[in-house]
């Protein structure tokens, strides 16, 4: 049969404008596989997803009347957390996607869901629907109970994992316990409400067996992280490390060697020095502890693996991603693979809290003027990219760690500070351009710098443009010239002989970029080299 589109079996490219007819001939009518609303509500959009997730699927079409008339809705941000906020309350719902098309010029929004693969979806208060023909009905009785028995699985992680409680490591035990708060570290009770010992006996889940194990891979396959590196961009690594042990441990130890290879930049600003990571450790960390939880453990054969490049951090996790999270979703949605196992992860401080771990990875970078992560599902594994690109230099940013000092500053002030840090003059329009939002925002945001006192203000009205406070002015580095750089040094070496640390001081600029210019006087013969490495000075020849 046909599919309507956007109905995700349906195949085919995704229509982006339709006229009246051919939105009539896509959508006659409301069926089981369509449904038209004017808006969201709460409950009626709960049912309707629950319904399509538990049967094969379906298009919610928004903006739409009864009898299949589009009125317009457009997908707005605040449309689109309305959305998100009322499909939070469904319990396991089936993949879904937000999209919009132009009927005649009306925007009407559209939400797929996909068919769960498995297990079932549910309402809020518990209600199992399927779709018939229109109608989204409630499951009782015999029928619900064969439904439940064909759809619920057991998640891989609760299956027996081949191991007793007793080679169950007493020191994972001891600080499961404590993080617990349990007086008994082998409570077969406590161990079972977690999902770690298989009801009823003694034997470890696979979840117990990765928490509880030494060595967990022995049991379970190659349970391990895999890190490469790799020195000059090309697709041969100089450097392999294989990480076994408890999740925890893995989790810990990678990032620590993660943190080691990509090393900081170091940053000189007058008297003060400045550590600056390439990645934020809490990034590195985060994204790690969610190829390990979220996994695929029925993928015996494959590790995770980090590479380390030098442009980006590679975590790549076998397995998709869990229903219903997509990579257009992935901050709004969120599901877990292996419960247990994520539970006691964050139990132990080594996961950041459910919802959180997507937002705090994307904030942190913003906050750093990092590029964002980005999250990519192949399906078999999905792989997370963690840039280490700024669009700041270290010294641009070791100085507004400075000015952090006087006040807060918000992600969006570090983009405009910087930018009046190197000359610009900002105005209004300057500052939409980098904020990449409206007149009003970028209004206030200009204004709030001004009240801070960070920023002053010249002119009124359409003639307003805002400069750098002058006694916030940063290290030379930072707003002159490499040509005017070369003559500050020149200047600073007619007063007798100077060194690296003397140009970083004066600049701020780091070690390779001092010697950059020193070097380029040298070979000029505008500057001497006397001594070698450490010892070298400079002077007028």
């Amino acid at each position: 049969m046909a599919y309507p589109p956007f109905l995700p079996q349906s195949g085919g490219p995704l229509p982006v404008e339709l006229t009246s007819a051919e939105f009539r001939a896509a959508f006659p009518a409301e069926s089981e596989y369509v449904e038209f609303k004017r808006g969201v509500g709460g409950r009626p959009l709960q049912e309707s997803v629950v319904g399509f997730s538990n049967s094969s699927g379906g298009v919610i079409l928004i903006g739409v009347s009864d009898d299949g008339e589009p009125v317009g809705r457009e997908l707005t941000p605040g449309l689109a957390d309305d959305i998100h906020r009322v499909l939070r309350e469904v319990n396991d719902p089936g993949t879904y996607d937000l999209g919009e098309i132009s009927v005649d010029g009306r925007p009407v929004t559209t939400i797929s869901v996909a068919r769960r693969v498995r297990g079932f979806a549910q309402t809020s208060d518990g209600r199992v629907l399927v779709a018939r023909g229109t109608r989204k009905d409630a499951l009782l009785g015999a029928e619900l109970q064969r439904f439940i028995n064909e759809r619920a699985l057991t998640g891989f992680e609760e299956t027996d994992a081949g191991a007793d409680l007793e080679q169950a490591s007493d020191r994972l035990l001891e600080g499961l316990a404590s993080a617990f708060g349990w007086s008994e570290p082998r409570s077969v009770e406590r161990l079972e409400e977690r999902g770690l010992v298989i009801r009823g006996g003694r034997r470890l889940t696979v979840a117990g067996a990765l928490c509880l194990l030494d060595q967990p891979h022995r049991e379970l396959g190659r349970t391990s992280v895999e890190v490469f590196r790799y020195r000059d961009g090309g697709e041969e690594y100089d450097r392999r490390v294989e990480i076994v042990g408890p999740a925890g441990e893995q989790i810990e130890r990678t990032s620590e060697l993660v943190m080691a290879e990509i090393g900081e930049d170091t940053v000189v600003l007058g008297v003060r020095r400045h550590e600056l990571p390439r990645l934020p450790r809490r990034v590195v960390r985060e994204a790690v502890a969610n190829a390990v939880a979220h996994r695929s453990y029925e993928q015996t054969g494959t590790p995770v693996r980090v590479e380390i490049r030098p442009e980006a951090v590679l975590v790549v996790s076998p397995g998709g991603l869990p229903e219903p999270v997509t990579e257009r979703n992935i901050r709004e949605t969120q599901a877990a693979r292996n419960v247990n196992l994520i539970a006691i992860l964050r139990k132990l401080g080594l996961a950041e809290n459910a919802g959180d771990g997507v937002d705090v990875m994307e904030d942190l970078m913003r906050d750093e003027m990092l590029d964002p992560p980005r999250f990519r599902d192949e399906g078999h594994r999905v792989v997370v990219t963690l840039p280490v690109r700024s669009t700041a230099a270290p010294s641009e940013r070791a100085w507004l760690r400075e000015l952090e000092q006087r006040g807060s500053i918000e992600p969006a002030d570090r983009v405009l500070l910087v930018h009046a840090a190197r000359g610009e003059l900002l105005t209004n329009r300057r500052a939409r351009e980098l904020l990449s939002t409206d007149s009003v925002t970028a209004r206030q945001a200009l204004q709030r710098l001004r009240d801070a006192d960070f920023l002053e203000q010249r002119g009124s009205r359409a003639a307003t443009a805002y400069s750098l406070k002058e006694s916030l002015a940063p290290p030379a580095g930072l707003r002159l010239s490499r040509a005017q750089l070369r003559d500050l040094v020149l200047e600073m070496a007619a007063d007798g002989p100077i060194a690296n640390a003397d140009v970083r001081a004066r600049t701020g600029l780091d070690r390779i970029e001092a010697l950059g210019i020193l070097s380029d006087l040298v070979r000029e013969r505008r500057l001497s080299r006397v001594g070698e490495r450490r010892g070298s000075r400079y002077v007028r020849p």
